[in-house]
């Protein structure tokens, strides 16, 4: 039964992972016209809000539990790592390129594991079949995108020209280092988001409510960023048509939709799963390049891709293991305890 149980979860996070790519893509052209992200992250959060806040409420109205004070600093905790993380991601990629911030992302489900570990969500059970596949599905991933990333080999469709050049080659060594920091700073509250947000649904299971309170959080910490940060008042105008698409598609997909995806998942999974899923944003901006924009598809990205998966279906093989373990546990404690409850019962009657 683990695998129908993982069915759901899988496809989730594809096409959380889609969402996430797409954003890189769009965010990057908006920004090369001129669009600011610290705007960006202001206006498509408060979009999320006002579409998330009043939903989640109307859905839930008739079960929504008691926001307690160990829920709200969570959330509070979760919204400043989701924060930071944003800008961090919008500005590395403002610096250096959509593709280097894809490559990246192959830095959260190493940061994820030890982040789980630390705090006993997972752990290292190398003895056993299900924790050492999860640990190979890991380094399998971590290749798998390094190949993809590191490794052209030769042109499989479309032909490279040697008169364009992507846009992130014209950055600067230096910048390209401040946009590389950035990105792996981001990576990092990444991975501490998807264990945060665990522990506040252990507590608090209504993914809705929780990531409706978060938006309005982040909203307000962006604004507060913003106001700080951006010097230019002309900026808040959106002035360029890209920045306008950028925050309907970062507010509506990529907040609101991947981040209620990614919590879903999340409370029936955990975080180690969920950030596995993260390198596959590799493939997919790959995939949407080559057909949107025409991109050479090289022998090393069909290669990487292919360790991908290979390290994907390792580390759902070795959760749904674990799963199975666990049911045959709860099963055989169930069937223990309904064998002594006749004879307890019996001898208190006596």
């Amino acid at each position: 039964m683990a695998w129908p149980i993982l069915l759901l979860p899988f496809v989730g996070m594809v096409a959380a992972m889609t969402a996430l790519s797409g954003n890189m893509v769009i965010s990057k052209m908006a920004m090369s016209n001129g669009a600011s992200f610290y705007i960006i992250s202001v206006y498509s959060n408060a979009l999320a809000t006002v579409v998330l806040f009043p939903t989640a409420f109307i859905f839930h109205w008739y079960k929504i539990p008691p926001v307690t004070f160990a829920v709200l600093w969570r959330i509070l905790l979760l919204a400043l790592c989701g924060c930071l993380a944003d800008i961090g991601s919008y500005a590395g990629i403002n610096y250096s390129s959509p593709t280097l911030g894809s490559e990246l992302l192959n830095l959260v489900p190493g940061f994820a594991y030890i982040l789980a570990i630390i705090f006993r969500m997972e752990k290292l059970k190398l003895t056993q079949s299900s924790g050492m596949l999860k640990f190979l599905g890991t380094l399998v991933l971590i290749a798998g995108a390094s190949i993809a990333t590191l490794y052209k080999g030769a042109a499989i469709l479309n032909k490279p020209s040697s008169l364009t050049s992507p846009v992130y080659l014209l950055a600067s060594p230096e910048n390209w280092i401040l946009g590389g920091t950035l990105l792996a700073m981001a990576a990092f509250l990444t991975a501490a988001w998807s264990v945060v947000q665990t522990t506040i649904l252990k507590i608090y299971p209504v993914e809705m409510i929780i990531v409706a309170i978060y938006c309005v959080i982040v909203t307000i910490q962006s604004l507060v960023i913003a106001l700080i940060a951006e010097k230019d008042l002309t900026a808040w105008n959106l002035q360029a048509e890209m920045g306008l698409v950028a925050v309907l598609y970062a507010g509506l997909v990529n907040i609101s939709f991947r981040l209620y995806l990614m919590s879903w998942c999340l409370r029936r999974t955990g975080p180690l799963f969920v950030t596995m899923f993260n390198p596959l944003v590799i493939v997919i901006s790959a995939i949407i390049g080559l057909i949107f924009f025409k991109d050479v598809l090289y022998v090393g990205s069909v290669a990487g891709s292919i360790v991908l998966v290979i390290g994907l279906y390792t580390v759902v093989w070795g959760k749904a293991k674990e799963n199975m373990v666990k049911d045959d546990i709860e099963g055989s404690n169930g069937h223990s305890l309904g064998h002594h409850k006749v004879p307890l019962l019996q001898d208190e009657e006596a």
